[in-house]
This record gives structure tokens, C-alpha cells and sequence, in this order.
């Protein structure tokens, strides 16, 4: 068995905070509830001695020691789940992902994820970059259709890897809106963190407070009570687009969580589509272009939309 990995970390705030808050800010990729857990199961040590509880408040200056519990590693199946392939070659895969699968394992999703079903087409993709996200290197939103890429070996995955991080890659969406933003064309910039009273969720934070977010968009059609968007990421937070065009008062069509509760079209899903995707690819100088055309759920409710 792995042995636990031990981290110390002093709290120096100005005013007491419940030690469940604090561990989140040590531990950003935790949530709130695995950090509770871990206090639960005797992991956290306040001054040396097991913390009571999560609500147990720290006023300053006490030494918080974590046990973080080892990874258990987990098997990725492979199933033979059909892939719209749009491009391949011995380094990459690029795929239109559906709206509904979701890209890598995690709770609630061990199974039907494109990983699991690269891994059937790629048997020797296992391990790449990660064993329970082989060969990815960006991803979607589960309701999010369209163009991602993925890598087949570990040098295509650091190459590829390494123009997202230096954002060298263009991404082009596609997003139907309700109503419309308040200029035909913007740059939108403005920082994105989660939202603490719903961990599931982000959204615009002050200054200081979140990850910088840049967000490009410009108006392709106006439509009679929605608008259609050509949206370009600059920088990759999660649910940026969604929370970036809802934050200008103009909700992607179809997002319950951060628009209307009840979607203006007939759509079982949000109108949020990863049209194009441009990138260089492992061994080549001239970057290449990949687009996935809207699906035939995203056309209807686009015709919907004309007509009303």
C-alpha cells in the first residue's frame, strides 16, 4: 500500500475560519465534502492533535498537519462505444464528441466516457498522460458536442499539452444565447472562481479572488428573441463560456445551471458546440484546422429559433 503523503501549512488569518475553509484554499482541487472526510477519518491535525470537527475554528496561528490519503488506482474499461472520428494518424485522434458522454472517468461516471471508449479503439492508449485520463489533454463539458483532440503516445501528449498551456491553440464555439450581448462584438475579462455556496458551480469573482478568464465573441446572427455567437476562449477555466456570456445577461440556450431554468427551445441540452479547433500537430511546422458541423439537435433548435 502507498504511504501517506504528509503536508503542513500554518494558518495566519486575520480573523477565525472554520478549518474546512481553510483546507480548501490549501487544497484547491479537493472538494469541500472528500476535505470533510478527511477530518472525519482523523487525517487533519490541528497543533498535533486530531481535529474534533470541520467546524472547528482556527484563530490564528495554529499548525495544520494533513495525511492525504494515497490515490487508489482505478482501472479504466474499455468499451466499444462508437467515435465520429474526424481525423487520425499515428500520433492523434481527433473526434466530434456527442452532447451527453462524458470525456474521462470520475464519480458517478465510471463508465460510457470517450476515454473509455478510446481505450477499446486505442488499446495501447492506457496510461498516457494519466491513468484515468489517457491521451487527454483539453476537454468538454458533458452537454458540450464537438472537436476534441486526443494523443495516442506520451510525446504527442506533452506537445500537444504544451500549446494549450501556452495558449497557442485557437478554439472557435459556437452558442446560441437568449436575448443578446449588449455590443454585437466584445472581449469579455473577468476573473472566474467556484462559487462557495454551490462547489458544482463557477462564476465571475472580484478581482484577486479567481483565475483570469478571457472570453472573445462576436455576433454571426441575430435572431428574433436569441443570438448566435462565435466564441473564442482565450483561456481555459472551467465552464468559462457558459459563465462568461450569463454573466453579460445573455445565457447559452438550454444551460439550467447558469442561465434559465426553463430552456426557451425545445432543446434536451445547452446550445454550446466546439465548432473548430486549430493546433499544430506532433511533427509538423503548419498548424491544421478541424471543424465538427453542428449537430441535427443544434439545427433544429437553430431553425426553432428563426421562426419564432
Amino acid at each position: 500500500m502507498s504511504e501517506q503523503e504528509v503536508k503542513r501549512f500554518r494558518f495566519t488569518g486575520d480573523t477565525p475560519q472554520r478549518l474546512d475553509k481553510f483546507l480548501v484554499t490549501c487544497f484547491p482541487n479537493q472538494s469541500r465534502s472528500r476535505l470533510q472526510m478527511w477530518i472525519k477519518e482523523g487525517l487533519v491535525l490541528v497543533n498535533g492533535r486530531p481535529a474534533g470537527k470541520a467546524g472547528q475554528m482556527l484563530e490564528g496561528g495554529e499548525e495544520v498537519e494533513v495525511h492525504v490519503p494515497p490515490v487508489r488506482p482505478t482501472e479504466v474499461v474499455p468499451e466499444p462505444i462508437p467515435l465520429d472520428i474526424l481525423f487520425e494518424n499515428r500520433d492523434v485522434l481527433v473526434v466530434n464528441k456527442p452532447a451527453g458522454m462524458v470525456v474521462h472517468p470520475g464519480p458517478g461516471n465510471e463508465r460510457g466516457t470517450l476515454v473509455n471508449a478510446v481505450l477499446a479503439y486505442v488499446p495501447d492508449l492506457q496510461g498516457v498522460g494519466g491513468m484515468l485520463r489517457p491521451g487527454i489533454v483539453h476537454r468538454l463539458d458533458k452537454d458540450t458536442s464537438g472537436v476534441i483532440i486526443v494523443a495516442k503516445n506520451d510525446r504527442a501528449h506533452r506537445f500537444l499539452q504544451q500549446q494549450f498551456k501556452e495558449r497557442a491553440t485557437e478554439k472557435v464555439y459556437l452558442a446560441l444565447v437568449d436575448g443578446a450581448p449588449p455590443t454585437p462584438k466584445g472581449r469579455i475579462e473577468a476573473p472566474i472562481g467556484r462559487d462557495t455556496t454551490h462547489r458544482q458551480r463557477m462564476k465571475v469573482v472580484p478581482p484577486g479572488k479567481g483565475r483570469e478568464a478571457v472570453t472573445i465573441y462576436h455576433t454571426v446572427e441575430r435572431l428574433p428573441a436569441h443570438t448566435l455567437l462565435e466564441v473564442h476562449p482565450l483561456t481555459g477555466r472551467t465552464h468559462q463560456i457558459r459563465v462568461h456570456l450569463a454573466f453579460l445577461g445573455c445565457p447559452v440556450v438550454g444551460d439550467t445551471v447558469y442561465g434559465r431554468r426553463k430552456p426557451t427551445l425545445s432543446l434536451g441540452r445547452h446550445f454550446l458546440h466546439a465548432y473548430r479547433l486549430t493546433i499544430t500537430l506532433p511533427g509538423e511546422q503548419v498548424s491544421r484546422t478541424f471543424e465538427a458541423p453542428l449537430p441535427p439537435e443544434l439545427e433544429a433548435a437553430l431553425e426553432e429559433a428563426r421562426q419564432k
